[in-house]
């Protein structure tokens, strides 16, 4: 298996977490062509008090998000807007480990239901973002939103689940 999920918020279990991190994490490096079985992610399905405190820690910002990646590489492009260099493999019994994605269930179950999104449908979004984080896209600039973006349009199209930027854009 590519992702490992360690559930804190039993909420996850319930919503499945396990099963939909691994399929957005194997969808998003199919769709980039990095080969799943070299690679290993962590996931952590938490709540808002726990996230929150991840995100002062890490990030200086003492309030609940939705997902939070951290890679274990800085896989950064060069210049804005081009792909991300490839991630070194490991090898089938002794995978690369690509880094921790960690979701809060208040905060993702409140923006699925703001929007009017499956639950399942908003955390695989959510999974395959903070995956893409992980294989060095962003989206500090528009450039490189644009192309994380794309990525993820694509990457949920293949798996049956609409842009979730469209109502954005007035679509």
């Amino acid at each position: 298996m590519l992702t490992e999920t360690i559930i804190e918020d039993e909420r996850w279990q319930q919503a499945d977490l396990p099963s939909l991190a691994e399929r957005a994490a194997q969808a998003a490096l199919a769709h980039l062509g990095v080969d799943s079985r070299l690679f290993e992610i962590a996931v952590l399905g938490c709540d808002d008090a726990r996230i929150a405190a991840l995100n002062a820690d890490f990030r200086g910002k003492p309030r609940p998000t939705n997902v939070l990646s951290w890679p274990e590489t800085d896989l950064s492009p060069d210049s804005p807007g081009a792909p991300a260099h490839a991630p070194e493999p490991g090898t089938p019994d002794d995978p690369e480990h690509l880094g921790d994605v960690a979701l809060a269930f208040e905060t993702c179950a409140a923006e699925a239901e703001t929007g009017g999104t499956p639950l399942g449908a908003h955390v695989t979004h959510l999974v395959v973002h903070g995956v893409l984080h992980l294989l060095g896209y962003d989206h500090e600039d528009d450039s490189d939103a644009e192309t994380m973006e794309r990525l993820e349009v694509e990457i949920l199209g293949k798996l049956g689940l609409p842009d979730p930027y469209r109502e954005r854009e007035g679509q």
